[in-house]
């Protein structure tokens, strides 16, 4: 027996609102881009930025200055405290630009004026975390890399799956080895190459006719700058294990895309299909596949939300990017790469040539 929420026949026109799922999603990616500009960048983590970092838990209500205040005299470089996890728990993230100190030292500093200063806090220190700049602006290269290769194989499989083409695959790929190689000769930042690599990839798709190829590849980057995006506008931190839910992101929102892409491939194939509207199949092949995306998309929510108000604090980010995530993904899915196939597909596919009639090449000859 098949568990259906969708009843069997079910006809939404999710196509009519493509326009304004593009709007949507554009207005959101600007409004993050507009903040990542003001900010001048993402607010990094220890992980990227390079620093110290302290956890402070206090039994009392405290607030961030009389923290601040309270520090002031270890003598750390460009210090910010901040509310780490819930507001009831009460503790908050110590942290500053200092790399060549010794972490034992800073630590018995910042205890020694929390008991000078705040005696009846009841603080304690529940970790200390120290990264060089060297190792965090290599951290920052590598977690780039990651997401772009993750990028790019899912081109790369996406054509050879569906459109049997692994030598336009393989070509895509040879070319953007190239791109990249000329960038870094040129002397081009990792920040810099990695967006020229994106934007390449979207052009050889669209260039060689890798359709379903460019769908996926559309919605995973929509995806990611969504989740971007409102960590931007929401000022949180961006670190290793915000990386991790962002490649994770990318697979989630892969398996829902090729769920719709491979019922509308069947349909495609299936007898009295072919001369259906493409525009038809599209909302057809989603609707068929609607129940088991509202599922998957479901029990998936309903794990990491557990995992956002009760994973406690050090896994707080990670579940919220990963919430995020999967609504965009689900969203993506329907609303992004299946109308690019119909919007940029259909141009990509070339017109069957008209069959000459008999009078014309007569009267031509």
């Amino acid at each position: 027996m098949v568990l259906e929420l969708i009843k069997p026949g079910t006809n939404i026109n999710f196509l009519k609102y493509r326009k304004l799922a593009y709007l949507l999603s554009g207005a959101l990616v600007l409004a993050g881009l507009i903040s990542l500009a003001v900010k001048g960048g993402p607010r990094f983590g220890v992980d990227f930025s390079g620093g110290l970092s302290i956890q402070v838990r206090f039994a009392k209500v405290i607030d961030v200055k009389t923290i601040a205040s309270a520090v002031d005299e270890v003598g750390l470089q460009n210090v910010v405290v901040q509310r780490y996890g819930q507001d009831d728990a009460n503790e908050f993230l110590i942290r500053a630009s200092d790399h060549e100190v010794n972490q034992e030292t800073v630590r018995a500093g910042v205890e020694a004026a929390l008991a000078k200063n705040l005696p009846d806090s009841g603080y304690s220190v529940q970790r200390l975390e120290m990264v060089g700049p060297k190792v965090g602006a290599d951290l920052r290269g590598k977690a780039l890399e990651a997401i772009f290769y993750s990028v790019l194989l899912i081109a790369i499989y996406i054509s050879g799956r569906f459109e049997h083409r692994w030598m336009a695959a393989a070509i895509m790929a040879a070319g953007l080895s190239g791109g990249i190689y000329l960038l870094k000769l040129a002397g081009a930042s990792t920040v810099w190459m990695i967006v020229a690599a994106m934007v390449i990839t979207l052009v050889l798709c669209f260039v060689m006719r890798l359709k379903y190829a460019l769908g996926a590849v559309v919605a995973d980057l929509h995806d990611i700058l969504v989740t971007v995006a409102i960590f931007s506008l929401l000022d949180k931190e961006f670190d290793l294990t915000i990386v991790a839910a962002l490649l994770t992101i990318l697979g989630y929102s892969l398996n829902d895309t090729i769920i719709i892409y491979d019922r509308i491939r069947e349909h495609l194939r299936g007898a009295g299909k072919q001369n259906m509207p493409f525009a038809d199949l599209i909302n057809q092949s989603v609707n068929e596949t609607l129940s088991r995306t509202i599922l998957t998309a479901g029990t998936t929510l309903i794990t990491v939300t557990c995992l956002y108000f009760l994973g406690g604090p050090v896994i707080h980010d990670f579940a919220l990017a990963m919430l995020i995530g999967i609504l965009a993904g689900t969203y993506s899915s329907i609303f992004v790469a299946s109308p690019i196939l119909l919007d940029l597909g259909s141009g990509l596919t070339p017109r069957p040539k008209a069959p000459a009639v008999p009078g014309q090449a007569a009267a031509k000859a």
